[in-house]
């Protein structure tokens, strides 16, 4: 069984502490905003998300081609469709 608090924990540490500035600022937004918004099966679907480099998922992000196909899921529609905006 999965807890939930512990999983939301993580999923928000590992979205802001990625390696680059830019992936911290957008991942850890996207995370904040969509947390508590997310079932239980897609706070999994993020973690995964989570598991994929930078580089990548700039690109995905970006609709530039990937190394690998990317899931195609709740959590990477909301993440493809995030407005990001620079504060």
């Amino acid at each position: 069984m999965i807890n939930i608090d512990e999983l939301k924990k993580k999923i928000l540490y590992r979205s802001n502490y990625r390696g680059t500035k830019e992936m911290d600022k957008l991942l850890g937004t996207f995370s904040k905003t969509y947390i508590n918004k997310l079932n239980d099966q897609d706070l999994v679907n993020l973690e995964k998300l989570l598991n994929i480099d930078d580089t990548n998922l700039y690109n995905f992000y970006n609709g530039i081609k990937t190394d690998f196909e990317i899931e195609n899921n709740n959590v990477t529609f909301l993440f493809k469709n995030f407005e990001y905006k620079v504060k």
